[in-house]
């Protein structure tokens, strides 16, 4: 994973989606004796430092703890005395670290707003991509996102953001700019635009909520064949949904073959692969959850697929967890051909907890495997089609992201040959359409 300074870190992978549940403490101890203790640790850092040892000992997927003694863990930990919050946090990430699971981890409050932001797929904001010019080394909008107030106040690619709220732009970067143009719908701002063109002008704007787009695609004519190009960047709560408007989009006009691009996506929320998955799959195994009990769960397909044409599935070293659910069970089914290299090899859910002061918590609750029962924890998917990019070729379709999905990108080239010369899934004679089932658990990828 430390191949490219594009890729995620292990814990950028685990927290990059999940659906947030607020779960409320249950102790272990006796009714009178817990409420000696919350009343001692009402409004003290000890607080926390309690919801989060009750959390893991409920729900943690591995009973043993690491054979770790989490009883005395607990003694340990609430015998300390903290001067703050911030010396709590220190201490209960060290006593997380014990469990040598690096996808069990506390978040502080903002990272956890940060967090929930990503998974929900939502921003609140003007609806802009922007990025520091190389050239002229200023702000400038790269994509007014699709119903934004942005797009309807006519901002355009290449316009340049010279201030924000008057605070000149010059030498900001651009996560700075962003916290500046974020912020409460319904709140107005104003930008400062310079345009090719055009003189310098100022432009107000109401900040609103904004569905981030998560999917993209695109009709290609490779040769003789019209190829629906996908591509899925993360499994937001929104994903689904923009999935199912793409392939009905493009089965409308016709496609003759699918290429389901998942090349960096890190993962997300588990019912938001399952759902996916179904778009794809009429019949057979999903994926197989299983808890620290031994408890099992089956998630199979429910004849609610949206195409059965041919489809090629792209992957990489950073395509993980919920993107491995998918892979693996359109792998499994031989419904689709994979092409790439090998995935990351996440193959454990976590359910994430906001805690009373507005930090959070993930844990690892289960293991899953895919549908023909394996374990690709720590291994990841092997790809039907191994198609290793050189770092050359890496570094081009880095800096030319248009190049990306076409014939100058050498894995998406090798799916087009795959799905020409290979008969995945016969056309059916008329494409099924249906509404998606909703059910899933609150967990995360």
């Amino acid at each position: 994973m430390n191949q490219s300074a594009k890729r995620y870190s292990p814990l950028q992978v685990a927290l990059i989606g999940g659906a947030i549940a607020t779960t409320a403490t249950v102790s272990v101890f006796g009714p009178a004796w817990t409420r000696c203790v919350r009343a001692a640790l009402q409004d003290s850092p000890k607080a926390i430092v309690d919801q989060v040892w009750q959390l893991v000992n409920r729900e943690y997927v591995d009973g043993k703890f690491n054979q770790q003694d989490w009883q005395a863990t607990r003694q340990s930990l609430l015998s300390k005395n903290y001067a703050s919050r911030e010396d709590a946090y220190v201490a209960i990430r060290e006593a997380l670290k014990t469990l040598n699971d690096p996808y069990t981890r506390f978040m502080d409050p903002k990272q956890y707003e940060a967090l929930t932001s990503q998974t929900s797929g939502e921003v609140s904001g003007i609806g802009i991509r922007m990025e520091l010019n190389d050239k002229t080394k200023r702000l400038t909008v790269v994509e007014a996102i699709e119903n934004s107030p942005a797009l309807k106040a006519g901002i355009k690619a290449g316009d340049e953001i010279l201030a924000i709220d008057g605070k000149p732009t010059q030498q900001m970067k651009v996560d700075d700019a962003s916290k500046l143009i974020r912020g409460k719908a319904g709140t107005a701002l104003t930008l400062r635009l310079g345009r090719t063109g055009q003189s310098v002008f100022d432009l107000k704007l109401t900040r609103a909520t904004i569905e981030v787009p998560t999917v993209r695609y695109t009709l290609k004519q490779e040769g003789n064949r019209r190829v629906g190009y996908i591509r899925l960047r993360e499994f937001s709560s929104h994903a689904g949904e923009q999935m199912r408007r793409a392939i009905r989009d493009l089965n409308s006009k016709q496609v003759n073959a699918y290429v389901l691009d998942l090349r960096g996506n890190p993962g997300g929320l588990l019912q938001a692969s399952i759902e996916i998955a179904r778009m794809w799959l009429d019949n057979g195994g999903i994926v197989r959850t299983v808890d620290r009990q031994g408890g099992t769960e089956d998630t199979k397909a429910n004849r609610t697929a949206l195409t059965n044409l041919p489809l090629a599935v792209l992957v990489d070293g950073n395509s993980a967890s919920a993107s491995e659910i998918l892979t693996g069970a359109l792998k499994d089914n031989k419904r689709a051909v994979v092409v790439g290299s090998q995935t990351f090899g996440k193959a454990l859910v976590q359910s994430v907890h906001e805690l009373t002061d507005g930090s959070g918590l993930a844990v690892t609750i289960a293991h899953y495997y895919t549908p023909k029962g394996t374990d690709i924890n720590h291994k990841g998917i092997t790809p039907d089609i191994k198609q290793e990019l050189t770092e050359a070729q890496e570094r081009q379709l880095a800096s030319n992201p248009d190049l990306v999905g076409t014939k100058n990108d050498p894995q998406y080239a090798r799916a087009i040959t795959a799905l020409s010369n290979t008969n995945f899934a016969q056309p059916p004679a008329s494409q099924p359409t249906g509404a998606m089932s909703v059910r899933a658990r609150d967990l995360k990828l």
